[in-house]
C-alpha cells in the first residue's frame, strides 16, 4: 500500500468572526488555502471571555455544510427551523445549511475556557438547494477506537485498523454523504505512532492542535494544517510530549467555487441570487 506523503502546510491566522470572536483560520485563510471538499477550518481557543462573549448572532448560510466541535466550553445554536442544540464538550452540531438555513451560534457561559472547531464541506452543486438540515451528535454517541499508544473518536465515517481493533462506525450524518467524509479527532500519547487507512482519491489533511505530530517522519507545526497526497494510508507519530490533531479526508467535488461571506456557490450568479434572496427574506423558502 502506497503511504501518503507531506505535500504543504498551511499555518493557521488570527482572524475574528461572527461578532467579533477571536478564532485561528487554516484552510479559507485565502481562495488558495482550500482543499477540495473541504472550504474552511476554524479553531476558536481562549480562556478570556472578551475573546468569545459576542458570539455568532443570527447569520445566514447557503451552499455547503458546517461541523462544529467542541473540546471545553459550551454554546447554543438556534436556527430559523425551530432547532436548537446545546454544544458541550465531546458533542458534534451537523449542520446542512442546503438553500438557506438561518442561525444563531451563543456562548453559554461567562468565564472560563471556550475551544472548539467548526469545519466547512462543499456540497455538490446538484445538492446546493436542498432543504437545510440539523443534527446534534451527543458526546457519548461518538464511537471511539483505541489502540497501542493512542486513540481516535470517529466525528464522521468509519475507520478500522488492524485485526483485533474495535471498528468505527459510520455515524448517519443527514444527507447523502456526496463527499464520504472522514473526520477523526486523534490522541497519540508520547513517542507513539499509527498508520490510519484513507481511502486513495480522497484529500486529506491533519490540523495540529495539541503537542507535537509528524507525518511520515515530518513535522506539522502545531496549530497549523498538513495537506497530504495521495495514498491508502497516512502514517502519523507524536513527539515526546504526545499530540493531539484533526484528521479530515473527502472525496473532491472537482467542481467551481464560488464564495461570497456565507454563501457558497458554483457561479458569480448563484451568489448574486444569494444574496437577492437573503435580502428580499426569500434565503430559507
Amino acid at each position: 500500500m502506497k503511504m501518503r506523503t507531506l505535500q504543504r502546510v498551511i499555518e493557521s491566522q488570527p482572524t475574528s468572526d461572527g461578532a467579533g470572536v477571536k478564532l485561528r483560520r487554516s484552510l479559507g485563510s485565502s481562495a488558495f488555502a482550500r482543499l477540495d471538499p473541504f472550504l474552511m477550518l476554524d479553531e476558536f481557543f481562549s480562556d478570556d471571555p472578551d475573546d468569545y462573549l459576542a458570539g455568532f448572532p443570527d447569520h445566514p448560510h447557503r451552499g455547503f455544510e458546517t461541523v462544529t466541535y467542541m473540546l471545553e466550553g459550551r454554546m447554543q445554536h438556534r436556527d430559523h427551523l425551530g432547532n436548537t442544540g446545546d454544544l458541550g464538550p465531546g458533542v458534534v452540531q451537523w449542520m446542512t445549511a442546503g438553500r438557506g438555513v438561518i442561525h444563531s451560534e451563543m456562548p453559554q457561559q461567562s468565564e472560563g475556557r471556550m475551544r472548539g472547531f467548526q469545519l466547512w464541506i462543499n456540497l455538490p452543486a446538484a445538492e446546493k438547494m436542498r432543504p437545510a438540515e440539523y443534527r446534534d451528535i451527543p458526546a457519548n454517541l461518538v464511537p471511539e477506537l483505541h489502540f497501542a499508544g493512542g486513540m481516535a473518536r470517529v466525528i464522521a465515517g468509519r475507520l478500522e485498523l488492524a485485526a483485533g481493533h474495535q471498528a468505527g462506525v459510520i455515524n448517519g450524518q443527514p444527507g447523502t454523504m456526496a463527499t464520504d467524509p472522514l473526520l477523526l479527532d486523534l490522541r497519540l500519547d508520547a513517542n507513539a505512532a499509527v498508520d490510519l487507512p484513507i481511502p486513495a482519491g480522497h484529500n486529506a489533511l491533519v490540523y495540529v492542535y495539541d503537542g507535537e505530530m509528524a507525518v511520515a517522519d515530518q513535522r506539522v507545526p502545531g496549530r497549523s494544517a498538513g495537506l497530504f497526497g495521495d495514498g491508502e494510508f497516512a502514517g502519523l507519530s507524536a513527539g515526546g510530549l504526545g499530540g493531539r490533531a484533526l484528521l479530515l479526508a473527502g472525496r473532491p467535488l472537482g467542481e467551481a467555487v464560488v464564495q461570497y461571506g456565507p454563501f457558497v456557490m458554483n457561479t458569480r450568479e448563484q451568489i448574486e441570487q444569494a444574496v437577492a434572496d437573503y435580502r428580499a427574506g426569500r434565503l430559507t423558502m
